[in-house]
C-alpha cells in the first residue's frame, strides 16, 4: 500500500513539472480597420494616411491675414450719388461766372496802430490753380502767388496813413472765376477783417488800412 502511494505521488508530481516547461502560445487577434502602415523608410517624419476610415488628418490654418485686399466703394449699385460723391463734385467746380467779377472790388478800409498787417489768403473754392499779384500802394510786394487750399501769409508794412493792398487776379484757374478767402490781421494778432472775392483776370481787389 505504501508502495503505491509513492508511486501515485510520483506521477503527479512529474506531470506537474512537464506541464511547466511548455511554453504558452499565444495568438494575436487581428482586427479589421485599425492596422497602420508603418512609416516612409528614409524619412524621419511618419506618414500622415491611414487606412481608417475614422482618421482625419489636421489640417493647419494659418494665424496670420490674408493679403487678398477688398476694395470698398461708397458708390450705390444703382448709381445714386453718396454724401462722399455729392462734396466731391461739389468742389470740381467754382462760382459760376458773373458780369460783376469783371469789375473792380473795393473791400473796406480799416484802422489799426500797428506798424504791419498780415494778409492771409487761400482758394475757398475748388483748387485749381488761381494766381493773384499784390500791391501796396502802386508797389508790387508779390508778384505771383498761386492760391492753395492752406492761407498762404503776406507781410505788409504800413506807412503813416493811407495804405492801399490791391489783390490782382492774373487767371481764373481751370473753373470759374479767381476765388479767394482772405484775413487781415494786426501786429498784436487782432483780426482786423475777413472777406472774399471772385475776380476775372485783370480785374482787382483791394482794402484800405489805414495806420493811425
Amino acid at each position: 500500500m505504501k508502495i503505491y502511494y509513492i508511486f501515485f505521488l510520483l506521477v503527479i508530481s512529474s506531470s506537474l513539472g512537464f506541464s511547466q516547461e511548455i511554453p504558452v502560445k499565444s495568438t494575436p487577434i487581428e482586427r479589421e480597420g485599425t492596422s497602420f502602415p508603418p512609416p516612409n523608410e528614409g524619412s524621419a517624419i511618419p506618414s500622415t494616411k491611414s487606412n481608417n476610415p475614422f482618421f482625419k488628418p489636421k489640417v493647419r490654418t494659418s494665424n496670420l491675414p490674408s493679403e487678398k485686399k477688398e476694395t470698398f466703394s461708397m458708390k450705390t449699385g444703382n448709381d445714386l450719388l453718396t454724401a462722399g460723391d455729392f462734396i466731391e463734385k461739389k468742389w470740381t467746380e467754382d462760382k459760376r461766372i458773373s458780369e460783376e467779377y469783371r469789375k473792380d472790388q473795393y473791400l473796406g478800409d480799416f484802422k489799426t496802430g500797428g506798424s504791419y498787417v498780415e494778409v492771409l489768403c487761400r482758394d475757398y473754392q475748388y483748387v485749381d490753380g488761381d494766381k493773384v499779384r499784390v500791391y501796396v500802394n502802386g508797389k508790387m510786394i508779390e508778384s505771383v502767388l498761386e492760391l492753395q487750399a492752406n492761407y498762404t501769409p503776406i507781410l505788409v508794412k504800413l506807412e503813416s496813413g493811407l495804405n492801399n493792398i490791391e489783390i490782382e487776379a492774373l487767371n481764373q484757374g481751370s473753373s470759374g472765376p479767381n476765388t479767394a478767402a482772405f484775413k487781415i490781421y494786426g501786429d498784436q494778432g487782432e483780426l482786423i477783417t475777413s472777406n472774399e472775392w471772385n475776380l476775372l483776370t485783370g480785374a482787382k481787389a483791394s482794402v484800405i488800412i489805414v495806420k493811425q
